[in-house]
């Protein structure tokens, strides 16, 4: 038995009882009790991610189909992938997704896209969170959640905010994805989402961040070192993250928003907290080496 949310949105009635009453039951990776405290010592640095993930799978398979030169067609290429799809290959069905939502080597369609990210959300919703395929399942999540939070009327998805919440934090909590992690603290901090909550916000910012999530450590660098309410300032951590993420997010492009945010706090910082912030930081660094 399946529920509709859409015309091409597919989710079963488990997985979505799942989402809507049990996320806490089952969070694999939740925001501790207290708010991001100093350096975490080595020892504790989460690993960096297994190079054979789903979707390293996924791209490794788009570039082999790329790179075999002029033996086999684009049409045979998209051929071989849809017959993956049709017989449930995760990879397939993300790797098409990516393709009709951007355009590359198909005409764009994003109702397409919807589908086939909603076909690997609703085949493999309660996959093992730490699975080969959980990247790809909990990014289909994600992706999700971005359509319904501003809706799909081809494909006959409806604006729905709070469904497009749900799909988040079931990435975020149950898969434990950085990403959906980063999200979730944004919302934490717009009082017509989840509510002006920073103290919410630095602990699942927090979380993405000690993964090597360069766009959280600089959010979080930034409400730490300026203080947010209830969440009081911590000027040198807040500037080692900032430092962190300017040198993950080089070559990226994230890199300009994270450089000004870096740049206008250390202009307000010490001469002591500067040089404290950046030794911290030349060891935190060295954990996300590779990433």
């Amino acid at each position: 038995m399946r529920i509709f949310r859409g015309a091409s949105a597919l989710i079963s009635v488990s997985i979505l009882s799942a989402l809507l009453f049990a996320v806490p039951a089952f969070a694999q990776d939740k925001p501790s009790q207290l708010p991001p405290a100093d350096i975490p010592p080595p020892a504790a640095a989460h690993a960096a991610p297994d190079a054979s993930t789903a979707a390293d799978a996924a791209q490794a398979m788009a570039s082999a189909m790329d790179g075999a030169g002029g033996g086999i067609s684009s049409a045979e290429q998209i051929a071989a992938l849809q017959d993956a799809a049709v017989a449930g290959d995760p990879m397939a069905q993300w790797q098409l997704g990516l393709m009709y939502e951007s355009g590359e080597g198909v005409t764009q369609d994003k109702a397409k896209a919807f589908g086939y990210f909603a076909q690997i959300a609703d085949q493999h919703a309660d996959t093992a969170p730490r699975g080969v395929e959980a990247d790809i399942v909990a990014h289909s999540f994600v992706k999700m959640g971005e359509y319904y939070k501003d809706g799909l009327p081809e494909a006959g998805i409806p604006k729905d905010e709070d469904y497009s919440i749900k799909l988040l934090m079931h990435a975020a909590s149950y898969f434990g994805d950085a990403d959906a992690q980063y999200r979730v603290g944004e919302m934490y901090l717009d009082k017509d989402q989840l509510g002006d909550n920073p103290i919410q916000s630095a602990r699942w910012l927090s979380l993405a961040a000690k993964k090597g999530h360069a766009p959280a450590q600089a959010k979080l660098g930034d409400i730490l070192f300026n203080g947010n309410g209830d969440l009081k300032a911590n000027r040198i951590e807040g500037l080692m993250w900032l430092t962190v993420a300017n040198q993950l997010a080089a070559g990226t492009g994230d890199v300009g928003w994270i450089g000004e945010l870096l740049n206008a706090d250390m202009s307000l910082a010490t001469p002591d907290e500067r040089k404290r912030a950046v030794d911290m930081a030349d060891q935190l660094a060295a954990q996300f080496a590779g990433l």
